[in-house]
């Protein structure tokens, strides 16, 4: 008698880790969402203290940045996150493989850090948007 193999297990989830205090994030992860990616993906809200982190890690430290971990456990941030995401996002993976090109990747880190040092007059303008008069 032939056993039959067994199935194989699911892939551990691409795991979004996002701040859903700043109603930038709130909005970007929004159309992420809307999205169907081809592999499973989880967001989890770190600015939510009763949202669990992962190890060696601070709310902190995943609040500064964008971060995603990856289904084999390794955490992600800044440009390597974006580039792990939109990877298994339909519509977005030309801009994860413009992103793996020599240099791409560096620049985009660059962006990323600039667009961090004015995020917090951006999410003050935000909030005043989202807060009607």
């Amino acid at each position: 008698m032939v056993n039959a193999p067994e199935p194989a297990a699911p892939a551990a989830p691409l795991t979004v880790l996002y701040d859903g205090a700043c109603p930038l994030c709130r909005r970007e992860i929004g159309i992420y969402r809307g999205l169907r990616p081809d592999t499973p993906v989880c967001f989890a809200d770190v600015s939510d203290p009763a949202s669990p982190l992962p190890g060696d890690t601070t709310r902190q430290q995943l609040l500064a940045r964008f971060h995603v971990r990856g289904s084999d456990g390794r955490l992600l941030s800044g440009a390597q996150a974006f580039l792990a995401l939109w990877d298994v996002l339909p519509g977005w993976r030309w801009l994860a493989r413009f992103g793996r090109l020599p240099g791409a990747a560096w620049l985009m880190e660059r962006v990323y850090r600039l667009f961090l040092r004015v995020r917090p007059m951006l999410q003050r303008w935000a909030f005043r948007l989202e807060r009607p008069a």
